[in-house]
């Protein structure tokens, strides 16, 4: 089972739907959720110069780099959110720190307005 704050290997969505790209990607969702479906905000490697407020970098010398699974610096992108089906995750990478969700659910009130 899946939960909050693990890093799977899944075909993340392009925004404009005409495919997809197997990505590392972050379940926001909570455990209570019923069904199928979880929620996902995409992982990118970091290679722009300029964050968004909604960006979370998560560099090789962060404390918590390794628990993650991640092979490069990234970019959680909290604000490219994607619902899938549990049954398309290819594989499950690691997972972040109380440290760095507190931080994802900090850029989640951004991108929501909450």
């Amino acid at each position: 089972m899946f939960k909050k704050g693990t890093i799977v290997l899944i075909p993340f969505p392009f925004t404009d739907l005409t495919g997809t790209k197997v990505r590392p990607a972050l379940i926001v969702s909570s455990n209570v959720l019923k069904g199928e479906d979880i929620v996902l905000v995409f992982i990118s490697s970091f290679k722009v110069k300029n964050l968004h407020l909604t960006d979370l970098l998560i560099t090789t010398s962060h404390k918590d780099f390794k628990q993650t699974g991640l092979k490069e610096e990234s970019i959680l992108k909290i604000d490219k959110i994607a619902t899938l089906d549990k049954k398309i995750i290819l594989g499950e990478l690691g997972e972040i720190s109380r440290d760095i969700q507190k931080e994802v659910d900090q850029k989640l009130k951004i991108v929501f307005g909450l």
